[in-house]
């Protein structure tokens, strides 16, 4: 790359403070920077690094306060920079073209145009995958299950039968989308199996990263709506229903028949008891338990969970708890030496 100032301003979308003629030859991130090449910041926290990192231009928010270094000022830092990235490295996925010899597609299965299938994919009978869809290699794709436009399956990913998936979804490798719900009746002391025949649905715009596992439901479907992000490793039980735009982080579980409502965030190793509501807007704090159901537009952390505001109170206490046990001991001496001094 070999950019003057106002160019990549142009490219993102944003406004030059300084000298805007200052040519940039690479991109690193703020620490790493060296002289030459761009970076951003977006995190206020990070405003301090502006002045000390070696780059040549910093990407910024509009309302930063100024600085001596060159600025390229934007709305979404973050954003300017990721598609200023992917201008300047360039799409790093190599994708499959066309369809393998040695891909297994049933002859009833339905394929769109401009489908590419992996090495060793299988496409079971009367499944769908619509146009501009790419299948990895490995991939299992079952019986009537449908695929939307445009949707990226990375390598040995499974999607089991009856399975619905919108347009413009990603899932990572090693994710499992369909297995059974984990549904046993005790039936004099042994676990009886009770089957499980529902789906799952999964709207537009969602991305589920790698080893995630989305259970079908008992009866009806397991959900997951438009533009939801989900993280590697999470676990969604059968019948859950997440909604739009919500934000799963790395290694939360949730239980079975959850309802969790739009633009909810579930930090990391946030763990959901069975049958509870989480409410709009709602934040669950990483490596809470929650075993009630959260209000909207609350902030939840702790075990069980609670208010994050009394959680952290609690959670002072506690580390006070030492300190607490001596002044309980010295106060129990002081007493026992009154009590003495009355009886006598």
């Amino acid at each position: 790359m070999q950019k003057t100032l106002a160019e990549i301003a142009q490219l993102i979308d944003g406004k030059v403070h300084g000298d805007d003629n200052v040519v940039i030859m690479g991109i690193s991130g703020i620490k790493e920077a060296r002289e030459g090449e761009i970076t951003f910041v977006a995190n206020p926290k990070y405003f301090s690094l502006i002045e000390e990192t070696k780059a040549s231009a910093v990407i910024v928010p509009e309302d930063v306060s100024l600085s001596k270094k060159n600025l390229i000022l934007t709305k979404n830092p973050s954003l300017a920079f990721s598609k200023l990235a992917a201008i300047v490295v360039g799409d790093l996925s190599h994708y499959v073209k066309g369809i393998h010899p040695t891909a297994i597609i049933a002859d009833d299965a339905v394929i769109g145009k401009n489908v590419c299938i992996g090495p060793y994919a299988v496409i079971q009978s009367k499944a769908e995958v619509e146009d501009d869809s790419i299948i990895y290699s490995g991939c299992f794709v079952g019986y009537e299950t449908k695929i939307g436009t445009k949707c990226l399956i990375y390598p040995n990913t499974t999607i089991r039968e009856r399975i619905t998936i919108g347009n413009n979804v990603i899932i990572h490798s090693g994710t499992v989308i369909g297995s059974d719900g984990f549904g046993f009746a005790d039936v004099d002391g042994m676990h009886e199996k009770i089957p499980q025949i529902g789906t799952v649905v999964i709207e537009d715009n969602v991305e589920i990263g790698s080893n995630v596992t989305v259970d079908r439901a008992r009866f009806d479907k397991t959900f997951i709506g438009k533009g939801t992000k989900i993280d590697n490793l999470v676990q969604i039980a059968h019948n859950v229903v997440i909604g739009q735009n919500c934000i799963v982080c790395a290694q939360a579980g949730i239980s079975g028949s959850v309802d969790i409502k739009d633009r909810v965030i579930l930090a990391g190793q946030a763990g959901i008891a069975g049958h509870l509501t989480i409410g709009e807007g709602a934040i669950v704090a990483a490596q809470a338990g929650v075993t009630k159901s959260v209000a909207p537009k609350t902030i939840v952390s702790g075990y069980p969970a609670k208010p994050h505001d009394k959680a952290k109170k609690v959670n002072a206490s506690l580390q006070r708890l030492p300190e607490y046990i001596k002044m309980i001991h010295d106060l129990r001496r002081r007493i026992e030496i009154l009590e003495k001094d009355n009886n006598k």
